[in-house]
């Protein structure tokens, strides 16, 4: 049972599933799971900074891999996707699946979470039907001895025949006697026999129908009985794989075809259909799981969980639910717009300050003046806007976020706002996704993977853009600030943040809209249902916190924006300095554009603005100031009281301002977001839409806004 790596060689794990090994030596251990059981601290713990994350081939779904030595062998972690189930429903767990088969991992490594460990063996069966080679870690076993919760290792290894390893990854607890297991299973030093599921009479019947062609065609490479039960449920996908696996197609056998379709109508005649054989399936699965449990688990206290059900009484609560998830984003945004400031104004002072040195440096080499202008003026300093805008807010908001992850908070928000997407006829997922996007859309599009349904994948991707990143908040808060609460006094940053998060509501609400829209028309289809699962809060590991929303997000997400922002330099700056019959090329461009802004309550000048600060929607505000000012390269004003003096001299009103806001909320994803979007869909259709939606729908609200403004003569 199971595959070894002399089967098919070590090409297979690079063609299809992308694992890169040393040498033959290396042992592969895959790691599996459900969500919410503490697999990825297994995998970081064991791991540490070794590991490197990318697709899985031809998904978009991410493919985690780490290394790591152990007396004396090296050892290639796979961190394969957390599923419920390996009945392949989506994509998840055919790739998790697929690689347990396929993958010839030495070892599967299979997380549980010891507080809720009868819902998690149902994984745990399966695997043992696929391979042989499988270790039970038994995770959080610190917080089950919190809640009174006992399991008995020892009994729960004899009843299921392989080995259990009791964790808690977090403090390190059992990784060393994990890592053993791992081994002594590898070398084969410990034979496993796992339990077979004892599936009904019927059931059984039929698997032994096809059971014995399939062990004759296929031999021991792979669980034949499991292969069997996969054939009655029609698993195409499956044979799919298993036909390039093994250069075999095992339907074009006859004998099989025959005893395959005896199989079939036995069922038939006995009324199961492929509904009420997977029913039945399912039900074997959970039978099983229920009695194991009961044998291993001893709760001494019942209500162990009442604290999590009491605050989940109020979080999810009709009444309370919403009002908290936006008190709790109203204090996210806060937090970051007022701690962002100093150190924002720091950075800009250390590279401005910066840029001094690079001037003498490229005199001192005698570049000429034009190389000078083109590299300071135009590419560092634009890349100099963008990080010192752009980081402090990521470096804020998402260790924010990762913490409200953390705690369990985020699963919370997903289900509160679940029945509004399915409204919407999208996924409840999309919650997640779109909270993501206030971080930075381009990684609110990249979180849309954790949606199963292509439609619905496709949903979040296109109406990611209507909410604001930390790109476009200091556009949204400087003009909310000088035009809208300019009056405040020490009030200002409240009412700022009130403005914002005024915005963002209404940005919210044309997700929802766009959605149902996109769902009646290009993107029909109904919401699919999906498995939302509660997880206990948990007491936050700060350290690893800000190093995964450091390393994970903010940097990864800096590196493309500063890849796409030093190009876009040069242009700002060509746009800015050549000039044509006594006026440079921004100034005609704005002036071309001027009639059609003004319909929209803008002016050239700031549509300029917004088209050159398509690589960063940070370096909007800066180029706005050069075209005013008829500067040759971007700029910062000292306060905000002279840009309002510099916006008001140029024809500003508080409609002006309104609509720059708006425009700013519904306008082209920014080039780092259209990169990304291009990435995930792998098609420049899906691409040029999500530009075009959130473009369309900016022009139109500002047209509806200026124009109702002018008619009503409120300017």
């Amino acid at each position: 049972m199971g595959l070894t790596l002399q089967s098919t060689g070590a090409s297979i794990l690079k063609e299809m599933f992308a694992v890169q090994t040393d040498s033959q030596a290396d042992l592969i251990v895959a790691l599996a799971g459900n969500p919410n059981t503490g697999k990825s601290t297994v995998f970081n713990s064991l791991t540490g900074l070794k590991q490197h994350t990318g697709n899985w081939p031809g998904k978009t779904v991410t493919n985690a891999q780490g290394k790591y030595t152990y007396d004396g062998d090296k050892y290639i972690l796979i961190d394969l996707p957390g599923t419920y189930s390996l009945l392949a429903n989506s994509v998840e767990e055919q790739i998790a699946r697929d690689f347990i088969c396929f993958g010839q991992p030495h070892v599967t490594v299979v997380v549980a979470d010891a507080t809720c460990l009868e819902r998690n063996l149902n994984l745990v069966l399966q695997i043992m039907e696929i391979t042989d080679k499988v270790i039970l870690c038994v995770n959080l076993m610190d917080e089950a001895r919190k809640k009174g919760i006992h399991v008995n290792l020892n009994k729960l290894s004899t009843l299921l025949g392989i080995p259990v390893v009791g964790t808690a990854a977090r403090t390190g607890e059992g990784l060393l006697e994990l890592k053993e297991t791992i081994k002594s299973v590898a070398k084969g030093q410990i034979q496993t026999r796992p339990r077979h599921i004892e599936y009904d009479r019927l059931l059984q019947e039929a698997v032994e129908q096809i059971e014995p062609r399939v062990h004759a065609l296929l031999g021991d490479k792979i669980n034949s009985r499991w292969v069997a039960l996969r054939l009655l449920d029609s698993d195409q996908a499956l044979f799919e794989v298993m036909d390039h696996f093994f250069n075999f197609v095992l339907s074009a056998d006859e004998a099989l075809a025959e005893n395959l379709a005896k199989a079939q109508l036995f069922l038939k005649k006995n009324h199961i259909d492929l509904n009420e054989l997977r029913d039945r399936i399912v039900a074997s699965l959970i039978k099983t799981a229920e009695k194991i449990s009961k044998q291993v688990v001893i709760v001494e206290n019942k209500n162990y969980n009442y604290f999590d059900r009491t605050l989940d009484g109020i979080l999810t609560s009709r009444f309370f639910g919403i009002p908290i998830m936006i008190a709790l984003l109203g204090v996210v945004f806060w937090l970051t717009i007022k701690g962002a400031n100093y150190p924002s104004a720091l950075l800009a002072t250390i590279f401005f300050h910066v840029e001094r040195y690079l001037t003498f440096f490229l005199h001192w080499l005698g570049a000429p003046a034009l190389v000078h202008e083109i590299l300071i003026h135009g590419v560092y300093r634009t890349l100099a806007w963008v990080v010192s805008v752009m980081l402090p807010p990521m470096a804020i908001f998402f260790p924010l976020f990762t913490l409200l992850e953390d705690l369990g908070y985020l699963p919370r928000v997903a289900f509160n706002l679940d029945h509004y997407f399915k409204k919407a006829c999208a996924h409840g997922k999309q919650a997640l996704t779109m909270c993501m996007g206030f971080g930075c859309n381009a990684a609110g599009v990249i979180a849309c993977r954790i949606i199963d349904s292509p439609r619905e994948r496709l949903l979040a991707i296109l109406t990611n853009n209507f909410v604001p990143c930390n790109g476009r908040f200091p556009t949204l808060i400087a003009l909310a600030g000088i035009f809208l609460v300019g009056s405040a006094g020490i009030f200002s940053s409240l009412a700022a943040t009130i403005a914002v998060l005024s915005t963002i509501i209404l940005g919210i609400l044309l997700t929802f809209l766009t959605s149902r829209l996109l769902s009646s028309t290009i993107l029909k289809g109904l919401p699919s249902s999906f498995t939302l699962e509660l997880p206990p809060y948990r007491k936050p590991q700060i350290g690893k916190i800000i190093i995964r929303s450091i390393f994970d997000r903010t940097l990864f997400v800096l590196g493309r924006a500063v890849a796409i922002a030093a190009p876009a330099g040069l242009i700002i700056w060509v746009m800015a300095n050549f000039s044509v019959q006594g006026q440079s090329l921004l100034a005609h461009c704005a002036q071309f554009l001027h009639p059609f802004a003004q319909l929209m309550g803008l002016d050239g000048y700031i549509l300029m603005a917004f088209i050159l600060g398509l690589p960063a929607n940070e370096i909007v505000i800066p180029i706005l100031i050069m075209g005013y000012m008829a500067e040759s390269s971007m700029l910062e004003l000292d306060s905000l009281l002279e840009l309002k003096q510099l916006f008001l001299d140029h024809g500003w009103t508080w409609v002006t301002a309104v609509c720059m806001m708006l425009f700013t909320l519904n306008h082209w994803p920014c080039g780092t977001t259209l990169w990304t979007i291009r990435k995930e869909t792998q098609s420049f259709k899906w691409t040029l839409l999500s530009f075009i939606i959130p473009t369309v729908t900016g022009i139109i609200i500002c047209f509806l806004v200026a124009q109702g403004a002018r008619i009503l003569g409120l300017v």
